[in-house]
């Protein structure tokens, strides 16, 4: 299943100059726990980073910075990974355990911010097929019950 039938299309984004504080009250309106940052190129939002709340109250608030003067252009991770809407959930699980990251953008082929997926989408997913499995083992033992008397 590619991660593009997975992923939240509905993204919270700021531009690099965004202030921390102003990152903190869009995450609060939207109810999420990060903002993807994205350089406008042609119309078009490149993800450049990603500022979780967990980022905030770690390298802001918890060092006294002033979080009205700090961007999230000074606080994203330089190194952004992404996967490909059209990659394999599997392929986007294995690089999100390689790299130890809980949150990756989804691009489109042009490069451009699709979505993003979160472990708590993978496991919603796999919740959702392993209860497909115990609906397929209990449908068994019944039918086995009824037609092998």
């Amino acid at each position: 299943m590619p991660v593009g039938e997975i992923c939240v299309r509905e993204v919270a984004v700021a531009d690099r100059a965004m202030t921390i504080q102003e990152a903190a009250q869009l995450m609060r309106q939207q109810h999420v726990g990060n903002v993807i940052v994205v350089d406008r190129l042609d119309g078009k939002s490149i993800p450049v980073g990603i500022v979780t709340d967990r980022d905030i109250v770690v390298s802001v608030v918890a060092t006294k910075l002033d979080a009205a003067i700090f961007t999230v252009g000074d606080l994203a991770m330089q190194k952004l990974t992404t996967c490909q809407e059209d990659e394999g959930v599997l392929e986007c699980i294995q690089k999100m355990r390689r790299k130890g990251i809980r949150r990756m953008p989804v691009v489109d082929r042009e490069g451009k911010l699709a979505g993003i997926v979160t472990v708590d989408d993978v496991i919603q997913l796999l919740a959702e097929e392993m209860n497909g499995i115990g609906k397929l083992i209990a449908r068994e033992q019944i039918w086995e019950a009824v037609h092998k008397r």
